[in-house]
């Protein structure tokens, strides 16, 4: 059983940047493909961002692209992800999700097994 906890949540004011990692445990990470959601008060959880087990292939959702990256440290069971020039609309709770062992990347949130609790993110002047 894997177990997914996000750190790196906050206040971010409008224009700047902010990094989430998610931390893995109990289980094989290196094997899995690692993806980012998010969800916004009053509306669906949506994809932000994911990675292949081996870090080659990534894929981002058009709202965020040109200004994320998604990386992993399969050493340190880490995936991180960094979003610059953030704008109010970023604002929503970023959930970490990781996929069953050699599969590849997807979008929908239904592919993950695994998630983690969630972390804030409020973009806010």
């Amino acid at each position: 059983q894997v177990q997914l906890v996000e750190f790196g949540g906050g206040l971010v004011q409008p224009g700047g940047s902010l990094r989430l990692s998610c931390a893995a445990s109990g289980g094989t990470f290196s094997t899995r493909a690692m993806g980012w959601f998010r969800q916004a008060p009053g509306k669906e959880r949506e994809f932000v961002a994911a990675i292949s087990w081996s870090g080659g292939t990534t894929d981002y959702t058009d709202s965020v692209k040109g200004r994320c990256t998604i990386s992993r440290d399969n050493a340190k069971k880490t995936v991180y992800l960094q979003l610059n020039s953030v704008k109010p609309e970023d604002t929503a709770v970023y959930y970490c999700a990781g996929r069953t062992s050699y599969t590849p990347i997807r979008r929908a949130a239904r592919e993950y097994a695994y998630w983690g609790q969630g972390t804030q993110v409020t973009v806010s002047s």
